[in-house]
């Protein structure tokens, strides 16, 4: 018997307990009194973590931000384009008329000054920000896993899966049987497989980049409202595209409303058309509620050991440990509704195929 479970403790144990302790000692140290700053932001903290960037922040040491400057690529109507890197933006600097503003609606958004003194967005931003490296990252992560699995599926032709062959095939097997086959239909489930493949993998692996606090992860691309859009514009688009002449006509002509509600004014064909822009509307929203909001109360909770610690250093450490507590079971929580959001995604959007694939009844 290991000594330390006569005490009830195991190693992993102690070295918990450890972590959460230096854990609760960095975040007091940093917040205690005599530190420039007089009071704290709890909104412009929070802010900062969940929104986009031209630079990945890594960490704070003595006061310093230490950030991975990002490409900037952007083209101005008086100077044409640009292209340098966002370190030469760092800490308010300008450069050849372009900035990151700090302040005001604006903040974090790259502006050019114009001769005259005023500031605008430039006529093109092409730059790779945070977001958009962390959806490079993940698109490498992908291809890495699945072109390495291709390869292991193709060296084990008849052979049992084992390992990570036979998790992905579990995945892949249950948006097949329980969410492509039985939304779509046996007869059409495999020209959408790709696709719901696709985005579930996407969602997945973002949501889950996004609950680790250290560089590649962090990034908040999944509850960004425009990689959430853009996500349910390409469900919107196979939706309609590839939908039969059929679901048309019941749009146009309800199957089992009353007449009274078709003619003489087409409520039920307003209904329906309003429908076809509310289904994506819907799963734009709900992908980008649900990681915000989760990552937005994270930040919270986590952020009141500097607020209490500002006001006394014994108030940091009577705090850290609820809050960190709380940040812990938020983040746990976090991890089921990665899956549970990339589930509802991808099964919603086999939801629509299956009602825009849908065929005249014969009898």
């Amino acid at each position: 018997m290991h000594r330390s479970s006569s005490y009830g403790l195991s190693g992993a144990s102690i070295r918990l307990l450890l972590t959460a302790g230096l854990c609760m000692l960095a975040a007091v140290m940093y917040a205690a009194p005599g530190e420039k700053e007089e009071s704290f932001d709890v909104g412009q903290f929070v802010f900062e973590h969940i929104q986009d960037a031209h630079s990945w922040h890594i960490c704070k040491i003595g006061g310093k931000d230490i950030a991975i400057p990002l490409p900037v690529l952007v083209y101005s109507k008086q100077t044409g384009w640009h292209a340098f890197m966002s370190s030469r933006l760092r800490e308010g600097a300008e450069w050849k008329g372009f900035f990151i503003e700090e302040e005001g609606d604006e903040a974090g958004k790259l502006l050019e000054r114009l001769p005259d003194g005023s500031t605008h967005r430039p006529g093109l931003d092409l730059s790779i920000t945070k977001n958009v490296c962390a959806i490079f990252i993940s698109i490498a992560l992908l291809l890495a896993i699945f072109l390495s699995m291709a390869r292991v599926c193709a060296g084990r032709r008849g052979k049992a899966p084992k390992g990570l062959q036979n998790m992905m095939e579990t995945v892949i097997l249950f948006i097949r049987d329980e969410v492509a086959i039985p939304s779509i239909g046996k007869e059409k489930y495999e020209a959408y497989m790709p696709y719901l493949l696709t985005i579930f993998f996407f969602i997945l692996v973002n949501n889950l980049m996004g609950l680790l606090p250290i560089f590649p992860g962090g990034a908040n691309v999944t509850g960004n409202i425009a990689v959430t859009l853009s996500l349910a514009l390409f469900t919107f688009l196979m939706t309609n595209i590839k939908s039969t002449k059929t679901y048309w006509k019941d749009i146009v002509n309800t199957p089992g409303a009353p007449v009274w509600l078709k003619l003489p004014i087409p409520i039920m064909p307003v209904v329906e058309i309003i429908g076809i822009f509310t289904k994506p509307f819907v799963l734009m929203v709900r992908l980008f509620a649900n990681i915000t909001a989760g990552h937005m109360v994270i930040m919270t909770f986590f952020s009141l050991i500097f607020v209490f610690g500002i006001i006394r250093a014994w108030l940091g450490f009577a705090v850290a440990s609820v809050s960190i507590a709380f940040t812990i079971f938020m983040t746990f929580l976090e991890l089921l509704v990665a899956f549970i959001q990339a589930y509802v995604f991808t099964a919603l959007s086999a939801v629509y195929f299956g009602m825009s694939a849908i065929e005249e009844e014969t009898h």
